[in-house]
């Protein structure tokens, strides 16, 4: 398969994240109903025949056939529906899937939503669907957490580059003053260096605020083929490039924790088609889901040589107006990491960047963007590029 699509996201939608009172059930039909209601001349033109559902079932709301679920609360019923789960990257996973389904021709007009609902069950049951998608054997029954797995990989990472720690800090302060101007995050509050190094521990090195939270939301987008984009809007955003990649489920069995190969072989695959390169990107999202996955992703999708994301990160090359705009929605540091929706919402702030409706957000010119997701420790990963059409 090559990594480019004749795909193009022609509408997507957006739910606030955090800890919403709505449930599953509502977050989907109102998800469903923001997208639709963003393609700008309608879907008269042809109807939703695929749907791909990114979830985790975070809690057990709905462990089997949560496909029915959304057919019926987006009054689709009849319409096929996948369920996709690949931990943290189901939402690129699915992005993926249904651009395949497109630019193959077995489907016209797909639809992606990505959900999670996590801030509904008590702590040692959140502790436990957090942990599901690590290593079992070892991590997991050692008492490993996914925040101790990261510190891990931290402590080692600083361990062969000393200044890391302040640019793990900047990484999150950097994210939350992104956060700041996007109306949807969890978190829109500005932060210093000196409150993050100052937070309390949860896996030295890593404190409370090199963290993402626990948010529920969801997020959609409408695919259509790349050729009929015009049909619906006459703003698409095409979809130029994907790539997955695997890696070896429990860190020790790797060969360089700090480097993720999962997202080194998305990110080739995603490029060896792709009509342009890393030196054309206007803004990248990636998966940090604690700051020291920020650093390594900028390593592995082959913008810095090891270690020199913390130079990348300190000198402003990583903020909004610098070199190569980092996470510029706030990132899951701040806008929050509803599992099954991160990677969907990756997509809509690409969608929404390149179209210019960004807001206070707006990177200047955007045209291109990179999006970057990853499933668990590192497992598994997703790379989407998308640009103005």
């Amino acid at each position: 398969m090559t990594a480019r699509v004749p795909a193009a996201i022609v509408g997507a939608g957006h739910t606030r994240f955090g800890g919403l009172a709505d449930g599953p059930r509502a977050l989907l039909k109102s998800v469903v109903d923001r997208a639709r209601a963003s393609v700008d001349r309608g879907l008269s033109g042809g109807g939703i025949d695929a749907v791909f559902l990114a979830t985790l079932g975070f809690g057990g709301w709905q462990i089997g056939n949560a496909s029915a679920v959304l057919a019926e609360a987006a009054g689709i019923v009849g319409v096929p529906v996948t369920r996709v789960e690949n931990a943290c990257a189901s939402g690129g996973y699915a992005l993926r899937a249904a651009a395949d389904a497109v630019g193959s021709g077995r489907s016209k007009l797909a639809l992606v939503v990505g959900l999670e609902k996590m801030t509904d069950v008590p702590n040692a049951r959140r502790r436990y669907w957090l942990g599901v998608s690590g290593d079992t054997e070892w991590e997991r029954l050692s008492g490993l957490t996914f925040a101790g797995v990261y510190g891990l990989l931290a402590a080692r990472y600083i361990a062969d580059h000393p200044d890391a720690r302040e640019a793990l800090a900047e990484v999150a302060v950097k994210n939350h003053r992104h956060g700041l101007a996007n109306p949807n995050a969890q978190f829109r509050k500005a932060i210093t260096r000196e409150a993050v190094l100052a937070a309390p521990k949860v896996a030295d090195p890593l404190g409370l605020l090199d963290c993402c939270p626990v948010s529920d939301g969801a997020a959609a987008v409408v695919i259509a083929p790349s050729d009929e984009a015009h049909r619906y809007t006459d703003t698409p955003v095409h979809i130029v490039g994907t790539g997955a990649g695997s890696d070896h489920l429990a860190v020790q069995d790797r060969p360089d924790p700090t480097h993720f190969a999962a997202t080194r072989r998305a990110a080739d695959e995603a490029f060896r088609h792709a009509p342009f390169d890393r030196r054309s990107l206007s803004l990248i999202e990636v998966h940090d889901c604690f700051t020291i996955a920020e650093l390594i992703a900028l390593e592995d999708l082959g913008f810095a040589e090891p270690g020199g994301a913390v130079r990348l990160t300190l000198d402003g090359s990583t903020a909004r107006t610098g070199r190569w705009p980092v996470n510029v929605d706030g990132g899951l540091k701040a806008k929050g990491h509803p599992i099954g929706a991160t990677g969907v919402s990756q997509a809509y702030e690409g969608f929404v960047q390149v179209r210019a409706q960004a807001g206070e957000r707006q990177v200047p010119g955007a045209e291109r963007a990179l999006l970057h997701n990853v499933g668990g420790s590192g497992a598994s990963a997703t790379v989407t590029l998308l640009a103005r059409g």
